[in-house]
């Protein structure tokens, strides 16, 4: 067999990168200059994990692909028990049906009387009752395609007199509307950016395919207007979740080409310790509405926490703050109810379940049983004080349980601090208040699942668009995928709100708590008003 050959180890600067991409790019099309801008960009970073700590091909792919599943009855199988007989036939999957005709809230309804009857006349059939409307009308639904933005031409006639060459041109009819752009491209181009992920070139090229040129500059100002009107909305749901009782946060890395060039204005403004950039999220709660907020910039998660609780009423109670155990997260500043995220904590042993099974299954079941116990909570619609009362009861001796097994393996010595069990080990115990405050405070969460969703709005620009040109573009991105998840969270279509706030513009400005995606006035037909 040919021994291997060793593998150069190739290290690049930031600067050092620029200048081969510099080198590269006249002789690449622009779809492969985009390829190799990424796999510059990812490789050093792949091997700066694979520096930190010993790696197998486990771990690898875990760290490209991410995991298949979690879910503890795939990750820690137990031996199945022989059959007695035939397989019982499986359960058809939730959610995978039919889609109810209630769910298509953005259709345009359209209501057909009968042709021949009215409620209340004779029955044509037996000639001797009356027909009644039923509660349940019959339901066709049609399904269309369409371009995302399409345009209509008007062809005005116009008419020369051949004596006097007076010239007479048709009026223009009044739905042509007096801009060339209708508002509604703006809410189209900002819900396909930033709540699809498609980057402003891939939009113009399909437009452009389908006869409807949309450069990417166009799009940029078409955006502008709708930003700048949204911007109260934005200031107004900033300051109503800093009164939240409850404020999940977490932040992902999110690069900004104008920070990285010497000289550049913004540049000046950073901190020259500071060498990230982050998207950060918050999600809080205004009453019963869901708000999510992002920030991208050099400021960790903890700081955009700080920034927000600025804005809280003095005489309200420290909210609960739920995050990973990272120190950034922390707000120095202001006192929070700390929790800490036990999907995190879960997360280790749902790696370590290949080398150390039984440690890892135990864990695993453990928290499964706290987690069953929350979902049972919800499904019998406890109010908070219940709910606690119900962990308490059912929660607290098995994580009482888990937590004496925990210290006892590492106190005899029986797991290695070093290894990766006892890592985890270590992890769980270091923060073992945090992780249990849903067992001593009333409406204290289990984990931060809810904002790590959130932040894949932003990992999915991040994916396609790879990165913000500007810090100008970058808040015009966390406006937009604000409004446009916190739609989403409290079940608003988020193009009929973005289009609402496009056509009152001075309502908005007055008036802005009017105008949250939960209580903004809406036409009786579910389409914002004229």
């Amino acid at each position: 067999m040919t021994a291997a050959l060793p593998m150069e180890w190739v290290t690049m600067t930031e600067a050092d990168r620029t200048a081969f991409l510099e080198r590269v790019r006249p002789g690449l099309r622009p779809e492969d200059y985009r390829l190799i801008e990424g796999i510059t960009y990812a490789l050093p970073q792949i091997l700066a994990l694979l520096e930190q700590e010993p790696m197998t091909i486990g771990k690898l792919r875990h760290l490209v692909f991410g995991p298949k599943t979690e879910k503890t009855s795939q990750v820690c199988p137990r031996p199945a028990p022989p059959a007695p007989g035939p397989e019982p036939p499986k359960s058809r999957r939730k959610g995978h049906g039919r889609t109810k005709a209630r769910d298509y809230t953005g259709a345009q309804w359209v209501r057909v009387p009968h042709p021949q009857l009215k409620a209340g006349a004779e029955c044509p059939e037996c000639s001797q009752g009356a027909v009644r409307t039923q509660p349940s009308p019959a339901i066709a639904l049609r399904i269309v395609g369409a371009p995302p933005i399409s345009a209509t031409g008007y062809v005005m006639e116009r008419l020369r007199c051949d004596t006097c060459g007076k010239v007479f041109t048709a009026p223009t009819p009044p739905e042509a509307g007096q801009e060339k752009y209708d508002a509604s491209v703006g809410a189209t181009v900002a819900l396909l950016r930033y709540g699809s992920g498609m980057p402003h070139y891939r939009l113009a090229r399909l437009q452009k395919s389908l006869g409807v040129p949309l450069p990417e500059s166009t799009q940029w100002e078409t955006m502008q207007p709708l930003s700048q009107q949204a911007q109260p909305i934005l200031e107004e749901l900033i300051t109503q979740a800093a009164q939240s009782p409850l404020i999940h946060h977490d932040d992902t890395t999110m690069r900004i080409l104008d920070l990285r060039r010497p000289g550049s204005a913004t540049a000046a403004q950073m901190d020259p310790q500071r060498k990230g950039t982050f998207t950060s999220n918050l999600l809080a709660y205004v009453e019963d509405h869901p708000v999510a907020l992002y920030f991208t910039g050099w400021q960790h998660a903890g700081e955009n926490l700080t920034a927000v609780l600025r804005r809280r009423a003095v005489e309200l109670d420290p909210p609960i703050q739920m995050c990973d155990a990272l120190s950034r997260n922390l707000s120095p500043e202001f006192k929070t109810l700390l929790g800490h995220c036990l999907s995190h904590g879960r997360r280790e042993f749902v790696s370590l379940a290949q080398d150390f099974p039984e440690p890892s299954r135990h864990v695993l079941e453990s928290l499964a049983e706290v987690y069953r116990v929350d979902a049972q909570a919800k499904a019998l619609a406890l109010s908070p004080e219940q709910r606690l009362a119900h962990h308490q009861t059912y929660s607290q001796p098995v994580m009482t349980n888990l937590h004496t097994w925990m210290q006892a393996q590492m106190d005899n010595k029986l797991v290695e601090p070093n290894s990766g069990l006892g890592q985890a080990l270590g992890y769980m115990i270091r923060h073992w208040q945090p992780l249990t405050l849903f067992l001593r405070q009333t409406g204290a969460p289990l984990d931060n699942n809810v904002c790590e969703r959130a932040l894949k709005m932003a990992i999915l620009h991040r994916k396609n668009s790879l990165s913000y040109k500007t810090l100008n573009g970058a808040r015009t991105g966390d406006l937009f995928m604000s409004l446009i998840h916190t739609c989403r969270l409290n079940g608003v279509n988020p193009f009929d709100y973005l289009l609402a706030l496009a056509r009152h513009p001075q309502q908005v400005k007055l008036i802005p708590k009017a105008w949250l995606p939960w209580n903004y006035p809406r036409s009786p037909s579910g389409r914002p008003p004229a």
